[in-house]
């Protein structure tokens, strides 16, 4: 293997943990220049966009000057399952030209179509599907909206999530087989797991079309009652079933060295909804980085 020198990566936050944006009423009451202290005290060089961010990107890039951070991406929900193509093109442009301005890295794209993830009466079980006709035809929408973006220099980062119907590992491999060479997944470790996926096969799988991870650990009792009771994605999410790296039951080590030695150099996020009133933000971003700072290290990356 070829020697890597001074290979370096990007570790960013989400501003979840302080204000949840499915839920208003989690952190409702926080500030986000309070998000964006804390996150650059505890270490972070970006943060994802948030419900809590202004809409303007003066403001937002005056905030984020302030507190020296970048801004890697911001999820978009998309409802593409039900739209034509342009009709979501249409729909993506405030967000797109937001993030153009912001320069943002990449385009956090999850389709929301029939998602259980806001419902707290609808069980795991209940998440929409696809059969394969269906499915082809969503992949050829995709290919078109990847194709768009990646000329627009904001490329697609698709993100696999609980309740939605890119969730298993089937469906990333199902997705990843019918999509084109400009269609990118969004690594997210915390949501492959409770799908029950084999997340370190996915990587390895996949690794030269990830261009955006998503670090969000998962604390193993929670997760089994959740899948037993076939609980909702909300209450297992209240329950607390997410939290950060080093806090719950993934080990980061053989995956960052298998980013290692894929030459990924662009933005670990550490991701993890969680109720701030049981779990302070501040501290657990703390918990977070000095994990990944030392796995990091450990698989040979600087930062």
């Amino acid at each position: 293997m070829k020697y890597k020198k001074n290979m370096k990566i990007k570790l960013g936050i989400a501003p979840i943990a302080w204000s949840n944006d499915d839920m208003p009423e989690l952190g409702g009451d926080t500030p986000i220049e309070q998000c964006l202290e804390e996150a650059a005290i505890a270490g972070f060089t970006g943060i994802e966009l948030g419900g809590k961010f202004p809409r303007n990107p003066g403001i937002i890039n005056f905030l984020l000057n302030k507190y020296n951070l970048k801004m890697p991406g911001g999820w978009y929900g998309s409802l593409l399952r039900t739209r034509s193509a342009n009709e979501e093109w249409v729909a993506m442009q405030d967000h797109l030209n937001l993030l153009k301005i912001l320069k943002a890295d990449v385009f956090v794209f999850a389709d929301v179509s029939g998602s259980i993830q806001g419902d707290h009466s609808r069980k795991l079980s209940s998440r929409p599907n696809m059969e394969k006709e269906e499915f082809d035809k969503y992949c050829i929408k995709i290919n078109e909206i990847s194709n768009r973006l990646y000329d627009e220099g904001i490329p697609m980062s698709y993100h696999e999530h609980m309740g939605t119907i890119i969730q298993t590992e089937n469906d990333v491999d199902r997705f990843m087989d019918g999509t084109n060479e400009n269609t990118f997944l969004l690594y997210d470790t915390g949501h492959l797991l409770f799908a029950q996926a084999n997340y370190e096969r996915v990587l390895k799988n996949y690794v030269s079309k990830i261009n955006h991870v998503h670090c969000k650990d998962i604390r193993k009792n929670i997760l089994e009652n959740s899948l037993k009771n076939d609980l909702s994605f909300r209450q297992s999410f209240l329950d607390g079933v997410f939290t950060v790296p080093g806090d719950g039951c993934i080990d980061y080590d053989p995956l960052l060295k298998i980013l290692y030695e894929n030459n990924y150099d662009k933005w670990l996020i550490i991701e993890a909804e969680q109720d701030p009133k049981k779990a302070n933000p501040f501290e657990y971003a703390k918990i977070g980085y000095k994990y990944l700072l030392k796995s990091l290290t450990n698989s040979k990356y600087e930062h």
